[in-house]
């Protein structure tokens, strides 16, 4: 693995989503989504829950998709601490401040580990997690599983998706998710 890791922090319930149905602005999280982030509800205090969201939040570059960022609205400029957020699109943009656009998977994963330094790179948004896990460029994922069913909304891997073997990192259990760490293997 390369030493700055490009990561995927995503909540998702157990089976398989990391929204609830119709997720749009307006409903950003759709119908029932916001409970994957009753975990947040302990960000700030002692403990697992705490530790995890303080680790995303040492992260030194986001990598989104464009429906991500554009729902999240685009972040206000500044998804944390003023690191670089690189944008995975289509539709091109010039540089606003910190945040830039490509339409290049790895021209993209390169620009944001140059952005992060020494500390791990952030993934927002099936769609990019999906492209990056394809090119090669994703080197592990981090789940927040929340014991819910929610039965429909937005999935975090196609139907389509190529078989890809984890390797199990860590497991810390929070007081409404478990959070698994797995790397990528590439033999």
């Amino acid at each position: 693995m390369t030493t700055t890791p490009i990561r995927l922090y995503m909540s998702v319930s157990l089976d398989g989503f990391i929204t609830g149905p119709d997720d749009r602005p307006g409903q950003e999280l759709g119908r029932g989504g916001g409970r994957l982030f009753n975990w947040l509800d302990h960000r700030n205090e002692p403990g697992v829950d705490g530790d995890v969201y303080s680790e995303a939040m040492a992260t030194g570059a986001i990598i989104t998709g464009r429906r991500t960022f554009e729902l999240a609205g685009r972040w206000g400029g500044d998804h944390h601490d003023g690191v670089a957020i690189h944008v995975l699109t289509h539709d091109l943009e010039e540089q606003t401040g910190t945040t830039f656009f490509h339409d290049d998977v790895a021209a993209c994963a390169a620009a944001a580990r140059a952005s992060a330094g020494d500390r791990a790179v952030m993934v927002h948004g099936a769609a990019a997690a999906q492209s990056l896990l394809r090119a090669g460029e994703l080197d592990e994922i981090e789940l927040h599983l929340v014991p819910v069913l929610l039965g429909a909304g937005r999935p975090l891997f196609a139907d389509d998706a190529d078989r890809v073997e984890l390797e199990p990192v860590r497991r810390l259990q929070g007081h409404d998710a478990t959070h698994l760490r797995y790397r990528v293997r590439r033999d």
